[in-house]
């Protein structure tokens, strides 16, 4: 079976073209970009700086981005080229946007994945409450009921 997540896993070599996406809309460096995905995914995807900065050199050599030192940062800007090899993957590929499968599996549905993140978040806060008290009766206490959710959530996964 698929696992949390896998439906709208990047495949191999999607990151470019989720890069080139980005990029039409505006200039932008690497760490915008990054937090632009995370924020488009309500905080469920994130793409690592070890995937996007090595992938924008590749393209800015391929002839596909621009950038230019401001401010500190390199900002990078999709050229012609990179608009160009955007295009001739929509219309290869029409309904395969890198984003069409994430969206598909949100579409109607973005707050409920803040909420679920955010009571993520915050049981990850209470725990990490528990531990720093370092009262072990009650971390292991903690620890069983965190197993006995996870065994729950496996099984609400494993429902067809």
């Amino acid at each position: 079976g698929r696992g949390w997540g896998d439906e709208y896993r990047t495949r191999r070599g999607d990151i470019k073209f989720i890069l080139l996406e980005l990029l039409s809309e505006h200039p932008s460096h690497g760490y915008d970009l990054i937090k632009e995905m995370e924020t488009r995914h309500g905080g469920f995807r994130r793409l690592s700086p070890g995937s996007v900065y090595p992938t924008l050199q590749l393209l800015e050599e391929g002839g596909y981005l621009k950038s230019a030192q401001e401010g500190g940062k390199r900002i990078y800007t999709i050229t012609d080229e990179g608009r160009q090899l955007l295009a001739e993957r929509t219309q290869q590929e029409p309904s395969d946007s890198p984003w069409d499968t994430f969206k598909s599996f949100v579409t109607g549905k973005p707050q409920e994945f803040i909420e679920l993140r955010n009571a993520a978040t915050e049981l990850a806060a209470a725990v990490v409450q528990v531990a720093r008290s370092g009262n072990m009766e009650r971390i292991n206490r903690v620890r069983e009921l965190l197993e006995q959710v996870k065994r729950e959530i496996y099984a609400i996964l494993a429902e067809k």
